[in-house]
């Protein structure tokens, strides 16, 4: 398949799927996985997101009534231990997807997506 939309879409598709089966566990979604991986190592859950504060605060509450962050919005012990597991589970796939590309190809790779990364991050409202 030549590089473009199409293969992008698709690839992100495949991707999205791996991470559902691997959050199906825990019984979180991908913005409650962001949100508590935020929390955990540190950054903003709006701007990760693209969502205002009041949507991030729901997103808090939400892992507060599954007991993965206290009232104070910090990771509890389960929170901790669900990210521990999940992570891990990542890794093993990312490894398992990445893992055997030649170095140079990573780097190729990982410089292009920075990139359109910081392209696609700016034509969002701030």
């Amino acid at each position: 398949m030549d590089f473009g939309t199409q293969l992008i879409g698709r690839t992100e598709k495949a991707l999205n799927a791996i991470l559902e089966r691997l959050l199906a566990g825990p019984g979180l979604t991908e913005r409650q996985w962001i949100a508590l991986t935020l929390t955990i190592g540190g950054g903003s859950i709006p701007g990760a997101l693209h969502i205002d504060a009041a949507a991030a605060e729901r997103l808090v509450a939400e892992l507060a009534e599954r007991g993965l962050v206290d009232a104070g919005g910090a990771a509890t012990g389960r929170g901790h231990e669900v990210f521990r597991e999940v992570r891990a589970a990542v890794l093993d796939v990312t490894h398992r997807l990445w893992g055997d590309l030649p170095e140079a190809d990573l780097a190729v790779a990982g410089r292009v997506l920075d990139t359109v990364l910081t392209r696609a991050n700016a034509l969002l409202p701030a």
